[in-house]
């Protein structure tokens, strides 16, 4: 069969390789311990899941669901996210509920891009990130994030002659994979810089709620002047352990997020009703359910953190999200030492140039896994290099 351009042009998904490598290793006898995926170990809250099993007996809720969500959703987000951020959003226009966040990138990169523009991609990046530029038929120009810059982005670095044609600066803070956090200098920074190039800023904040010690993330909403030139995507996967559930939302720029509206309407039917209130049971849970949450994971990520440093893997106390950026040991490759831990141990981890060139010489490590199970994957790591 022949297929379009597009098709042929798409890169495979690391993440999709990496669950079929699980299984095969798996199947041949293996005791995997996978610390690649940010897929919430830790169910949804009760609640939640009680909320959606009793809309499924409305026979209501079995129709065609609103293209771009229900209105109570909608004011649910709005008192959200002014409880969380205290920036008020209108509900019908700054509001878009999403089939997870992930779509939301997409989306929003093709109502933003035309062929020839370019984006400009902080390198490591989440993979959307190109595939969202590069099947429009712009151009990525990265942006290396290095540690001695705290992960954040050089705009002023780049050539007159790139940022005449760029139209879309992407940003993900916290970090994926590096963990890393933005202040509100450095939102103010890309804002002003934004305006005066007439660039727009699609934020994806999906980590915005798995926070450690007194830390809580900003939104880029919350710097005036923001919602001008920015978008801002959250999802519930991470907050409420709804990964499967799919559901997030774009927030921001009115213009913007209608245009993502339009854009969905012509090629999906809405989000099912009753993983809609089940959302909504979502945002009203107290603040003390996800302060019990992230102190499961504030714990792993202790024990990762310790774990990588007394292996001679360097890693620097993340403040949110849910991954650890550790150094590779001496003498390898990121993807050399992967793979050779996978095959002595079992133990699956993420290499950095899976994220980009920039991500060379580091590991991402997940902390969605028991603690009994993260101590027993840094007691094969530990044996393993001891005996290399």
């Amino acid at each position: 069969m022949r297929l379009s351009n597009l098709i042929n042009s798409l890169p495979p998904y690391h993440f999709a390789n990496a669950k079929q490598k699980i299984f095969e290793r798996q199947e041949a006898g293996v005791d995997v311990i996978s610390l690649s995926m940010g897929d919430p170990d830790l169910p949804a809250p009760p609640a939640v899941v009680e909320r959606l099993c009793a809309s499924m007996k409305d026979t209501e809720n079995h129709r065609y669901p609103e293209y771009r969500g229900m209105r109570v959703l909608h004011e649910a987000i709005a008192e959200w996210f002014e409880n969380r951020f205290g920036v008020k959003l209108t509900p019908e226009q700054d509001i878009l509920p999403l089939l997870g966040s992930k779509e939301g990138l997409a989306y929003a990169a093709t109502a933003a891009l035309n062929p020839g523009d370019i984006a400009l991609v902080p390198d490591p990046y989440y993979p959307v990130y190109i595939s969202g530029t590069t099947t429009l038929g712009a151009e990525p120009y990265l942006l290396p994030l290095r540690e001695e810059q705290h992960y954040l982005p050089d705009v002023d670095s780049i050539p007159a002659s790139v940022l005449s044609r760029a139209r879309l600066l992407w940003l993900n803070y916290p970090n994926n994979p590096t963990a890393a956090c933005a202040d509100q200098a450095f939102f103010e920074r890309v804002i002003d810089f934004a305006q005066r190039h007439d660039i727009v800023i699609i934020h994806d904040m999906a980590y915005a709620e798995v926070y450690f010690d007194d830390f809580r993330p900003m939104s880029i909403l919350q710097i005036p002047g923001a919602r001008d030139v920015a978008v801002e995507l959250h999802s519930l996967s991470k907050t409420y352990n709804m990964a499967g559930f799919r559901i997030g939302m774009l927030v921001g720029n009115p213009e913007l997020v209608d245009a993502v509206g339009r854009l969905k309407s012509n090629i999906d039917s809405g989000i099912f009703r009753p993983v809609q209130y089940a959302a909504i049971e979502a945002l009203r849970l107290p603040p003390s359910w996800l302060a019990e949450r992230n102190t499961i994971y504030q714990r792993r990520r202790d024990l990762l953190i310790d774990g990588c440093n007394a292996l001679g893997m360097r890693a620097e106390k993340t403040r949110a999200g849910l991954y650890v950026w550790a150094h590779v040991p001496q003498g390898y490759t990121s993807r050399d030492f992967t793979n050779w831990l996978f095959d002595q141990t079992g133990v699956f981890l993420t290499p950095g140039t899976n994220f980009g060139s920039a991500g060379e010489g580091y590991v991402r490590i997940s902390m969605t896994e028991q603690e009994e199970r993260i101590r027993e994957a840094l007691q094969r790591m530990q044996a393993a290099l001891q005996t290399k």
